[in-house]
């Protein structure tokens, strides 16, 4: 039997076409399971790891089944922390991208109050935010949850251990006797246990058993890197890797399109493998990789389904998968037939807890990987280079060569290895021997992130980091100097404060208690940051950064237009020389 598609599951045509738009082919099973269920508004009980695809499996329904005319919150989610909180109303935001006039709004603490009373007296459809922040705005009513029609407890278990289940309960307490509830909890201790009885005595349950058990012969690193660094990292480590057949995992169809085209166009033999193929044009690109005429398939999930090539010796998650049962089904591409294998893991600093996850439901530990140096990449085409050179001196009649270049050294007056270096230099033009590559610098590549996984951030330059830390807990005009600097989105594209900080801190490593006043404008914006920004990180907000979709653009703000691109010298008066 089949397993189902999205389409089947009943899920509104608007939330339909997200899914379609952002590339997945498949829900996961606790998204299978559970979807049907809580589209019928009852209760669900659901016992899964995390990575297995749950915020899916309850905002997919729940989004489907949301009231367009009501303004007041109709969904209230609790997560146990600030950093999951903003990751599910992302989510959220992301599959709500058809639905008109929706807003979610992440409350936490840390965040400025105000910010918060903005956003609730403007109105969200839903709500996602941690217990005792919650609680605050319960109490103080500027939430009030007498029209909610669904209640979410993600990571129940979590809750317990940080010691917020007696503030979940008093939020269980305040919803209204028919709003829908769901429990999502890896474990199911007692005191979880008594919570269900309580407040989802009719919960159907949907139980997803880890049957994760990786191959011994199959070697396992994670790399932690950005996104906007992946194709980077990529090249390097096929460069510098000695592999027979690869397959590189991607999460959506047109990404397998995207990075096989930019590995054809680095040199590399690669195809696509995605489930808009044709069942013809997959087999033919599977019996290539099997005959050695293409050494690299980027595939989906869904596509790779099944597929046995023994010469797969690597396996490269470029984007990590949120199924843990995804991960080990990945990797089992290769180490087959008794040989050796081994797999990469691509981790975003922000992804750190889908690491941990896999770990934990594999129960094995995977290794940190040092991204190759730009001395290794050199040290390996120098080596590629040389060989070339040793098997062309097999080639029959050499003679007639050399008696050009004996002329040339006659007639010129320069030595035979002066000529040799000008022909090395001149083969190499596309692949230079000395490749000047630009800083990859993964100083958060440690283990001490790994076992934090909700502390990770992007890394800063230390003097940068320095300045921006010396301000913690400090307001924008008391204590740090700021620059504002204006971006290219405002209200009309439906552009809100959290946006902004959200985008700026996953981007750049300014936490988001550092970034100061925002003003929305009708196309464009303004937000205050620390003075003395590095380049490459100004760089990156302003060429590669989006905010719903849309180009950040980041400049100086001023009389002279668009910025310069350098840091401001502007700085608040008294402010100490940092």
């Amino acid at each position: 039997m089949l397993p189902p598609d999205f389409e089947s599951l009943g899920i509104a045509d608007s939330v339909l076409k997200a899914v379609k738009q952002l590339g997945y082919e498949q829900p996961s099973p606790i998204q299978a399971q559970s979807i049907p269920i809580l589209l019928n508004g009852e209760n669900l009980l659901g016992v899964a790891q995390t990575g297995t695809g749950k915020t899916g499996a309850f905002a997919l329904p729940l989004l489907s089944r949301l009231n367009s005319d009501q303004k007041t919150p109709q969904v209230l989610v609790l997560t146990p922390t600030r950093e999951l909180a903003i990751q599910v109303a992302e989510a959220f935001q992301t599959y709500a991208r058809h639905l008109k006039k929706f807003h979610v709004l992440p409350i936490y603490g840390g965040q400025d109050m105000s910010t918060q009373l903005r956003g609730l007296k403007r109105g969200a459809q839903v709500i996602v935010g941690t217990p005792g922040r919650i609680l605050d705005h319960i109490r103080r009513r500027s939430l009030v949850l007498n029209q909610l029609n669904a209640l979410v407890l993600d990571e129940a278990d979590e809750m317990l251990r940080m010691g917020f289940i007696d503030d979940v309960e008093t939020i269980l307490a305040e919803t209204p006797d028919a709003c829908q509830r769901a429990l999502f909890s890896a474990t199911m201790p007692p005191t979880i246990r008594r919570v269900v009885k309580k407040y989802l005595g009719d919960a159907k349950e949907v139980s997803i058993v880890s049957k994760t058990k990786t191959v011994e012969r199959i070697t396992q690193f994670y790399l932690t890197v950005k996104g906007h660094q992946k194709m980077e990292a990529l090249t390097r480590i096929l460069e510098v890797e000695e592999f027979d057949g690869m397959l590189i995992f991607v999460r959506t169809k047109s990404a397998t399109l995207e990075v096989a085209e930019k590995l054809a166009a680095r040199g590399f033999s690669a195809a696509a493998l995605n489930g808009d193929l044709s069942q013809i044009l997959r087999e033919r690109t599977v019996n290539r990789l099997k005959k050695g005429q293409v050494d690299i398939v980027v595939a989906t999930d869904v596509a790779a389904r099944g597929l046995d090539v023994e010469r797969i010796s690597h396996v490269i998650n470029y984007d990590i998968p949120y199924d843990n049962e995804a991960y080990v089904h990945r990797i089992g591409r290769t180490g087959r037939a008794g040989r050796d294998g081994k797999a990469i893991l691509f981790v975003a600093p922000k992804e750190s807890r889908l690491l941990y996850s896999i770990e934990k439901s594999t129960n094995q530990k995977i290794t940190l990987m040092r991204l190759p140096t730009g001395d290794q990449v050199s040290g390996q085409r120098i080596q590629q280079f040389q060989e070339r050179v040793l098997q062309s001196l097999n080639a029959k009649d050499l003679e007639r060569f050399k008696g050009i270049l004996h002329k040339l050294c006659e007639d010129n007056a320069i030595s035979i290895s002066d000529i040799a270096a000008g022909l090395a230099s001149q083969l190499q033009q596309e692949r230079p021997l000395f490749p000047d590559m630009p800083s990859l610098d993964t100083t958060f590549n440690d283990r001490q992130t790994h076992a934090k996984p909700n502390r990770s951030r992007p890394e800063r330059s230390e003097k940068f980091k320095k300045r921006v830390d010396s301000g913690k807990n400090r307001s924008s005009n008391s204590g740090i100097a700021m620059v504002t600097y204006r971006i290219e989105v405002g209200k009309n594209q439906g552009v809100m404060p959290k946006d902004i900080v959200g985008a700026i801190a996953s981007e750049s490593g300014i936490e988001g208690q550092n970034i100061g006043r925002i003003k929305l404008h009708d196309e464009h914006s303004t937000v205050e940051l620390p003075e003395g920004m590095p380049n490459d990180i100004f760089q990156h907000l302003k060429h590669k950064v989006r905010v719903k979709q849309q180009p950040m653009r980041l400049s100086l703000d001023g009389p002279g237009g668009p910025a310069k691109e350098s840091a401001g010298k502007r700085r608040p008066k008294n402010s100490p020389n940092l």
